[in-house]
């Protein structure tokens, strides 16, 4: 894969969650909602201000984050479903 981001964009590969409850029921494909964690596979440069400078992405290759629901556009690269979005979608940077 080969893809750059620009801006401030994010390319985020979603984290499929569980496909069977803690009881054991399985959950079927239509049934299941989109997960809202994924692993950024690549970053931008970052955002420009008004004054001209570039403020970074704080986030990096291979961190796992959370964003919202409906964010974001989705893409496939490589046959893999991907997501692409902004920085200020991002929710959180988890420890996983």
């Amino acid at each position: 894969m080969n893809i750059r981001p620009l801006q401030d964009r994010i390319v985020v590969k979603r984290i499929e969650g569980e496909s069977k409850t803690k009881g054991g029921i399985i959950i079927p494909d239509s049934a299941k909602e989109k997960p809202i964690e994924g692993t950024v596979v690549a970053v931008g440069n970052g955002k420009a201000l008004k004054d001209g400078k570039v403020r970074p992405v704080e986030v990096k290759v291979g961190d796992t984050i959370l964003f919202g629901k409906y964010s974001g556009t989705e893409i496939k690269l490589d046959g893999v479903e991907h997501i692409i979005i902004r920085e200020d979608d991002i929710l959180a940077v988890t420890n996983a």
